[in-house]
């Protein structure tokens, strides 16, 4: 099964791609992932890839197609693959239907309200690297794990994730109607808990 996960920032794609990819046993592909571990390793990709990242430009669609390419040739992309945060544009989309196949893209439905909640009231521990939620916190500033302070990271402020919104809004939300269009749209909500939700993207995608 060759799938696609949309939604914005804070919908929960990368748990629910991670959660999914370890029951059917496919890999779950992330650009970052693949940028990161292209520059690693110093591939033609990646240190074109570099240049503009050095620069704190954008990463141009052909060096990240050029990638995709490489990963799904990958053995372990053989009987299947999630897609976490790609496309990200309808450029990026019409590149990849040249050479991928696409099974099914499952659209994340949330609330901006729900969104700014989740990631304004997001706290990490740089000591142990954990992640909570002041929503379930006894004290806001002190890690429950290891007793590190917690910080908010910048992308999580309040105002940034509105931004992050408009900017998925701009780049990404066309995609759905690209893909409503194909067929190919599964639609799950992801605002309640994170077992019922999961138990909505398999029921979207149709899989026991």
């Amino acid at each position: 099964m060759n799938l696609i996960f949309l939604g914005p920032p804070g919908a929960g794609k990368g748990t629910h791609a991670i959660r999914l990819s370890q029951q059917l046993n496919i890999p779950q592909i992330s650009t970052g992932d693949m940028l990161r571990s292209h520059v690693k390793e110093q591939t033609p990709l990646g240190l074109e890839a570099k240049k503009y990242m050095d620069a704190g430009e954008l990463v141009p669609d052909d060096v990240i197609i050029g990638m995709v390419k490489v990963r799904l040739q990958e053995p372990d992309c053989k009987s299947g693959y999630i897609f976490d945060g790609f496309p990200r544009t309808a450029a990026q989309a019409e590149a990849l239907g040249h050479f991928a196949q696409i099974d099914a893209v499952l659209n994340l439905i949330v609330s901006d309200q729900v969104i700014i909640d989740r990631l304004s009231g997001r706290r990490v521990c740089p000591d142990c690297n954990g992640t909570f939620h002041t929503k379930y916190l006894e004290d806001k500033n002190v890690c429950p794990a290891c007793g590190g302070k917690l910080i908010q990271r910048k992308d999580d402020e309040a105002q940034t994730v509105l931004n992050r919104l408009e900017v998925y809004r701009r780049q990404t939300e066309p995609l759905i109607d690209y893909y409503a269009k194909k067929g190919l749209l599964r639609d799950a909500n992801g605002e309640g808990g994170l077992d019922e939700n999961y138990a909505e993207v398999l029921e979207a995608l149709g899989i026991q």
